[in-house]
């Protein structure tokens, strides 16, 4: 018997980071776990239409840092950045109880089609509109490969077309190599609430080995360190002069 380990959580020690940054002490660590769990929940739901790919979170003694990576981040900011503040509010009223200060940050996903998680719920959003869950499969894979991605691998599993028996249908395409720790391999699973239950998704895209860390977040790393070099820069040439 084979076994199935996730494939993001195989690879975090050589290729990944965290999505969760923060420590904890003693009787701290449950209500911070709780305030996490929380926060994801709250945002997912609420922004359901935004086409999440994942959500970071940095927590700090003072503050709390959230980074957002969306599809569509115009619809999380909403007009004059009314969208960001009301959720910032609920944040730190409603999950926080006013203990710590929020810090919201959105970031656009480049290639949406390259997204596992983005792909899994477009294809839920499908079924759920009763497509017929074949050809559901067979547009996500030529749309995934089209968009540069190595391999696709989709799983769907439940009441398919609405029989009685439950079975599981797999389709891939191009390469897909799950034991080897260099894999970037994105991983996301969704569900679709049909009227015969629940049809789960399952989706793998392979982008080729990695060499380095790869973080979906280090685009805001990258944007801070010139301004600090810059600062620093600025600093070195006053003293001089």
């Amino acid at each position: 018997m084979g076994h199935k380990v996730h494939p993001k959580i195989y690879r975090i020690p050589t290729i990944y980071s965290w999505d969760s940054k923060w420590f904890a002490k003693g009787k701290s660590m449950p209500m911070f776990l709780e305030q996490e769990i929380g926060i994801r929940d709250f945002l997912i739901k609420k922004l359901k239409e935004s086409s999440i790919d994942s959500i970071s979170i940095e927590r700090t003694p003072k503050d709390l840092v959230v980074y957002i990576l969306a599809a569509k981040p115009g619809t999380i900011i909403g007009r004059g950045g009314q969208g960001l503040e009301d959720l910032r509010r609920h944040i730190e009223r409603k999950i926080l109880q006013q203990k710590l200060k929020v810090k919201i940050n959105v970031l656009e996903v480049r290639q949406p089609a390259l997204s596992a998680q983005i792909v899994a719920n477009n294809a839920a959003v499908d079924i759920e509109k009763r497509f017929p869950f074949r050809r559901v499969m067979k547009q996500l894979i030529e749309r995934v490969m089209s968009a540069g991605a190595q391999g696709v691998k989709v799983s769907v599993a439940g009441r398919l077309n609405g029989v009685e028996i439950a079975r599981t249908e797999k389709l891939s395409a191009g390469k897909m190599s799950l034991i080897t720790l260099r894999s970037d391999v994105d991983y996301a699973i969704a569900e679709a609430q049909t009227l015969y239950g629940k049809i789960g998704i399952k989706v793998w895209i392979y982008n080729g080995e990695a060499f380095g860390r790869r973080d979906k977040f280090a685009k805001k790393e990258d944007e801070v360190k010139p301004a600090v070099a810059t600062k620093e820069l600025a600093k070195k040439t006053a003293v001089k002069k």
